[in-house]
């Protein structure tokens, strides 16, 4: 056997256990075995000095690398990808989310932020069959507001900085859980499969900790 192939195999095996804890985890909660919706979200985490493929997030102002999840509503881990930082949000959706398609069929929602609106929602939608909610913050001009001939005694105030977003909040826990790994809190690994196993790993801890207690 090729040691690669060896070692995406090694990572599958991270995935399928953590897949069945994930389903014992949703029985326990009493929820279905397998969710119909979703929400979809990146990281971009620095990279040492082992090198690999990695890129700079400008946005974000960080070299490394990107990981891309699509979490079920519990924040439990259905897909992961690992890209180089300079991917765009938007340019590593596609794979992710044909993954979690094609691992949870029944899917019929996912939730985003507004770095997956326009085309690539349209695009997800038109590919998968699922539909696409953008959560925007409030204060985001693309959401609209509502104007009135006569204004209010008592306007409402538009909030600013950080404000927690309806189910955006989800994976973005599931990130801080991963980030609780010493391993995952930087890239050290040069590979593409280790990266991704690294995370299915951490998962499955997480999971069989929790089902243990």
């Amino acid at each position: 056997m090729h040691k690669s192939f060896s070692r995406w195999a090694a990572a599958g095996t991270f995935e399928a256990m953590h897949d069945r804890l994930r389903q014992q985890w949703r029985d326990r909660m009493g929820r279905t075995p397998e969710p119909s919706a979703a929400i979809i979200d990146a990281q971009s985490t620095r990279s040492t000095a082992q090198g690999g493929d990695t890129g700079f997030d400008a946005g974000k102002k960080v070299k490394g690398r990107k990981r891309h999840l699509v979490v079920d509503t519990l924040g439990l881990l259905l897909a992961v990808t690992v890209t180089a930082a300079s991917v765009q949000d938007r340019d590593g959706a596609a794979s992710v989310v044909a993954k979690a398609c094609a691992k949870v069929p029944g899917l019929k929602k996912l939730y985003a932020d507004a770095a997956y609106g326009g085309q690539c929602a349209l695009a997800i939608e038109k590919t998968h069959g699922i539909s696409v909610e953008v959560v925007r913050h409030p204060a985001n001009r693309s959401t609209g507001t509502w104007n009135s001939t006569q204004q209010p005694l008592w306007p409402e105030v538009v909030a600013s900085g950080f404000v927690v977003q309806p189910k955006r909040w989800v994976v973005e826990r599931t990130h801080a859980w991963n980030e609780r790994a010493r391993r995952l809190v930087a890239h050290h690994d040069r590979s593409t499969w280790a990266p991704v196993a690294w995370v299915w790993l951490t998962e499955a801890r997480i999971l069989a900790t929790r089902l243990a207690q």
